[in-house]
């Protein structure tokens, strides 16, 4: 059995290494285990960091762009044109209503697909209370999932936990091919690390999830195409959408 029949395209690894030549190591370790990969701010920041996602593209690879904008409308709208003409599958902004407007206006007709970030999976409950909000993270994330609906953005990252009650509101919103990607991806018996609110691959898929962005679990294990061979296997027992 290949590494390529083992492969699963809603699988993003996320590439959360601390250097371009890391990350182009792993991918290349990798091959054709994986087809989509997650580039974050610490590779983007880095110089020869967009190139290096521009490059992956290059190599026949799906690729994430995280940069998680939140500014005002023109420097997003810019932003996000710039991104799109750059070539790029998925962009994430914050789920904050001006911003994901300016984000759609900015991609304008390319195939880049707007993913706004509604509460980081780092988050519990007790510290949206800290930061300021009156409310917990599955109530907060049902706010900013409808807000994100009305301003036809293409999909949201939500944690797996949520899944299911995003996955609810796109039906009820008559959006069924609405994007639902979770990190906080953990296989079973795996560390969460940063993590709060998590669940296996294969809980994920069942809520509604449409992609799992799975780092540290593969990245960190002493064979990732294997480690992503495993959790690929276990979600090719699932289909989505």
């Amino acid at each position: 059995m290949t590494s390529r029949l083992l492969s699963d395209d809603r699988l993003i690894v996320g590439l959360d290494m601390p250097s371009v030549e890391a990350a182009q190591a792993l991918v290349n370790g990798i091959a054709d285990g994986v087809t989509f990969y997650k580039v974050g701010l610490t590779l983007l920041a880095q110089p020869g960091g967009v190139a290096f996602a521009h490059g992956l593209r290059e190599r026949g690879k799906r690729v994430f762009q995280d940069w998680k904008l939140h500014d005002i409308g023109a420097q997003v709208e810019g932003a996000a044109r710039s991104v799109a003409q750059g070539g790029c599958d998925f962009l994430t902004v914050h789920a904050e209503p001006q911003v994901m407007e300016a984000a759609v206006r900015g991609r304008g007709a390319s195939d880049t697909k707007i993913l706004a970030v509604t509460v980081m999976t780092s988050l519990s409950d007790a510290d949206l209370v800290e930061i300021g909000y009156g409310m917990t993270a599955p109530d907060l994330v049902e706010r900013r999932v409808g807000q994100a609906l009305a301003c036809g953005v293409d999909g949201v990252v939500a944690s797996p936990l949520e899944a299911a009650m995003v996955r609810r509101l796109a039906i009820a919103a008559g959006r069924p091919d609405f994007l639902i990607v979770t990190p906080g991806v953990r296989p079973a018996g795996a560390d969460k690390g940063d993590q709060q609110r998590v669940a296996t691959p294969i809980q994920a898929l069942q809520a509604g999830a449409t992609h799992l962005v799975v780092a540290r679990p593969i990245i960190a294990d002493d064979s990732p195409i294997m480690a992503a061979a495993r959790i690929a296997a276990d979600m090719l027992t699932v289909e989505t959408l």
